[in-house]
């Protein structure tokens, strides 16, 4: 298999802010699994800007976070990475570099992988390392998404 046909799924989030880390754990329950040789996994947590140091090789990045849409607690969001693009170019702050900013710096510096962002609809910000119990229930429907999509 070539490397070039490899799909790197990240799990985001902050796992100290509860239902802020979602995307990590997802990644943690996954790491107990299976999977085909072509899938990586990456626990990046808040070090969004890390994520360009794992890209090479790199044919579809899914991102698993926590999404704040508006439906029901524990609803899964699908959407292409260009769905979340503000329609104006900012300058990158180097600050507080988030997903978005870390894309389009991979595009800028020549990765050209299908990104997907697997979001999921929180409950509770607030200091604690336990998932709402809604959004604990929904991770097997969580991975279902993520497998599907690599």
């Amino acid at each position: 298999m070539a490397m070039s046909e490899k799909t790197l799924i990240v799990g985001m989030g902050n796992l100290l802010y509860k239902d802020e880390g979602v995307g990590v754990h997802v990644i943690h329950e996954m790491q107990k699994m299976p999977l085909p040789p072509h899938i990586e996994l990456l626990d990046i947590g808040t070090f969004t800007m890390d994520l360009l140091s794992y890209l090479e090789g790199v044919k579809k990045l899914i991102v698993v976070d926590a999404m704040k849409a508006g439906g029901e607690i524990g609803t899964i969001y699908r959407c292409k990475s260009e769905d979340l693009m503000p329609k104006d170019q900012k300058p990158i702050s180097l600050h507080e570099i988030g997903l978005l900013e870390s894309l389009k710096m991979a595009k800028k510096m020549g990765f050209d992988m299908e990104t997907v962002v697997i979001g999921v609809e929180p409950k509770i910000f607030e200091w604690g390392m336990e998932l709402s119990d809604e959004v604990k229930a929904s991770i097997p429907k969580i991975i279902e998404a993520v497998l599907k999509e690599s």
